[in-house]
């Protein structure tokens, strides 16, 4: 493997843990506000994005690379209203994308199809990341001001599930 497509992919395991940390920090604050099920969304908005660090290590263990851990920084957000940390998030997974977009380029740079290949998914994954956050920015802007739209909302993120992204799942 090339080895600056390995280091980006080794500190892409570092940068999809700093996520779920991130995540965990709104899921806190929403639930300190009273909002459970926002909570509930961002809880399992940080295991996605453990599970996405568990692919990334996976895939370096796959190609016979050794994974090197590193820190994690911590999160120094501080929210002021609902709206915040939803529209950090979407910051967010615009600067996800552009880090994976600099890993595909940088395995397109060097001909490493498996890996292009690979990061194929995670692609797909960032748009819809990317398309979920702006419709909750949305959706506060609508009816997050009233009391019962801000309580429907809130319902509606309560029933979000986990389920284990396919590359872990084996499909």
């Amino acid at each position: 493997m090339d080895q600056k497509v390995y280091e980006l992919i080794n500190d892409q395991i570092n940068k999809e843990l700093y996520s779920a940390y991130l995540y965990l920090q709104m899921a806190d604050y929403y639930e300190e506000e009273g909002l459970s099920g926002y909570a509930n969304y961002f809880e399992i908005q940080a295991a996605e994005e453990r599970d996405h660090a568990l692919i990334f290590r996976n895939y370096l263990h796959a190609n016979g690379m050794a994974v090197k851990l590193l820190a994690i920084d911590q999160p120094d957000k501080e929210y002021q209203n609902f709206m915040e940390p939803l529209e950090v998030a979407l910051e967010h997974e615009k600067y996800v994308t552009a880090l994976i977009n600099d890993i595909y380029a940088a395995a397109d740079e060097v001909k490493d199809y498996r890996a292009k290949q690979f990061l194929d998914w995670f692609i797909e994954e960032q748009c819809e990341e990317e398309e979920n956050a702006m419709g909750m920015i949305d959706k506060m802007r609508l009816f997050g001001s009233d009391p019962r739209g801000l309580y429907e909302l809130d319902r509606e993120m309560a029933a979000r599930a986990y389920s284990v992204p396919s590359p872990l799942a084996g499909e």
